[in-house]
């Protein structure tokens, strides 16, 4: 395996000449919990990945018994008051701009920022294990990462009220059964079942997987017909980018007269 990785050891990044990335809590002592300068370290992974044309897709996870137990609460102050509007420093930011798919592959706990970290990833894999929990209102922390938003859009305003407000975990199981997670696996299967998600996707045109990721992604922050327009331009942005030897290509490709895997762009 060709990896580089960061300096601080807390946050691992791994390339593959496959273009599969790995971005690793590691603070596995103190449940992946997090420091200011982890938080930046990940936020910062997260831009060079997405810089990075060899990498195709990225698989997110934490080390040892949880994915993520939240902020260090002896960071808590320079995280909550002082970095909420920096943009270059917010994790969640970055990852939402990423236009690399990131796999989550959550074992254990996943707590608050740890909640919220998950819910910026793109496809979730998680073990039987694992638990997510908001406790955001036990312990009178307000949340910026979009937590408030994004989970009951993900599994309805009820649910995501009573595990908010209530504080009570989303089982693994739950997770599943609300459509909050992709795939639950047993424990010692998390990191396979996650990188045979990420080898489905690197097999297919790296042009379209990403403007797919956007225009899903963007569409989503729309109502239906606004979305459907949006669609409707890029698609047509789309093949009027495309020269007629792309479209004989395209052709040829469908009909199966090419055993050749698709270019960047067809």
């Amino acid at each position: 395996m060709n990896s580089k990785s960061q300096p601080e050891n807390l946050i691992l990044v791994t390339r593959e000449p496959n273009g599969i990335a790995s971005v690793t809590i590691n603070r596995p002592k103190s449940l992946n919990s997090l420091t200011q300068a982890m938080i930046e370290n990940l936020a910062r992974a997260f831009k060079s990945l997405d810089m990075d044309e060899a990498v195709r897709v990225i698989i997110l996870s934490g080390s040892g018994r949880a994915f993520c137990s939240g902020v260090d609460l002896t960071a808590a102050e320079g995280v909550f008051k002082g970095n909420v509007k920096d943009e270059e420093i917010n994790v969640v930011i970055q990852m939402e701009r990423c236009r690399k798919p990131i796999i989550g592959a959550i074992n254990g706990f996943a707590v608050t920022a740890g909640f919220e970290i998950a819910l910026a990833c793109d496809i979730l894999v998680v073990s039987k294990g694992a638990k997510f929990l908001d406790t955001h209102a036990r312990f009178g922390i307000f949340p910026s990462w979009g937590l408030s938003q994004k989970l009951s859009r993900m599994i309805g305003a009820n649910k995501a009220r009573e595990a908010s407000l209530a504080a009570v975990p989303i089982t693994s199981e739950q997770a599943e059964r609300w459509g909050l997670v992709n795939h639950v696996v047993e424990e010692g299967e998390l990191f396979k079942k996650a990188r045979e998600v990420a080898e489905a996707i690197i097999k297919n045109n790296q042009d379209l997987v990403l403007r797919y990721k956007s225009v899903i992604n963007d569409g989503l922050k729309l109502d239906l017909g606004s979305a459907l327009a949006l669609e409707k331009k890029r698609a047509h942005d789309y093949y009027n980018g495309m020269t007629k030897e792309q479209f004989l290509r395209m052709q040829e490709f469908i009909a199966g007269r090419s055993s050749k895997k698709p270019s960047s762009k067809l």
